[in-house]
């Protein structure tokens, strides 16, 4: 399995902008172990993504694996949503600085995403309130357009958050709830 991230984070002279606009993002700012499959380091049948932050907008580089396959030398489209949905997910915590939950889908499939080539991933919000994201994530592999989805997300407090995950919601995502309003 393969995953890579943008290295050079000094200035991204094509869009202007400087260290403090771009920011990597990790899966372990959740805490040791946590199970995610897009984004935690130690799942070891996960995707292991990493994300990037810059500006507004949160990228992604990654290459599916063989066991990723549906159809011969294509990505399942199953893990190509996934692939979306995780970075629509990381746009909530780099840009809002909160954890949310999908909530709607709308996915479109332009071509097949192949195996063993490199994907890159742009997700940025097109409109937001204090509990929903409407969120525009789009994948390009050799240069060419492969899948453009909508994500609507949503963004609960501690409680509402706790009742999704039925568990009391581990310290380190705690700073990611919205606040609870009064």
């Amino acid at each position: 399995m393969s995953h890579k991230h943008e290295s050079d984070h000094r200035h991204d002279h094509k869009h202007g902008l400087d260290d403090e606009d771009i920011e990597a993002l990790d899966g372990s700012i959740f805490g040791e172990g946590q199970p995610c499959f897009g984004c935690s380091p130690s799942n070891p049948v996960g995707m292991k993504l990493r994300p990037v932050r810059v500006g507004r907008e949160v990228t992604v580089r990654y290459t599916a694996p063989p066991e990723f396959q549906g159809p011969a030398g294509v990505m399942h489209g199953g893990l190509v949503t996934t692939l979306a949905d995780e970075l629509a997910g990381w746009v909530v915590i780099g840009v809002r600085k909160q954890f949310g939950f999908t909530g709607a889908i709308e996915a479109r499939l332009l071509k097949p995403v192949r195996i063993g080539v490199e994907v890159l991933g742009h997700a940025k919000i097109v409109s937001e309130n204090s509990r929903m994201l409407k969120i525009d994530v789009r994948l390009h592999q050799s240069g060419e357009e492969v899948y453009r989805g909508m994500f609507s997300f949503v963004i609960l407090d501690e409680a509402g958050t706790e009742r999704v995950m039925g568990m009391q919601l581990p310290e380190a995502w705690r700073r990611f709830a919205r606040p609870k309003v009064v």
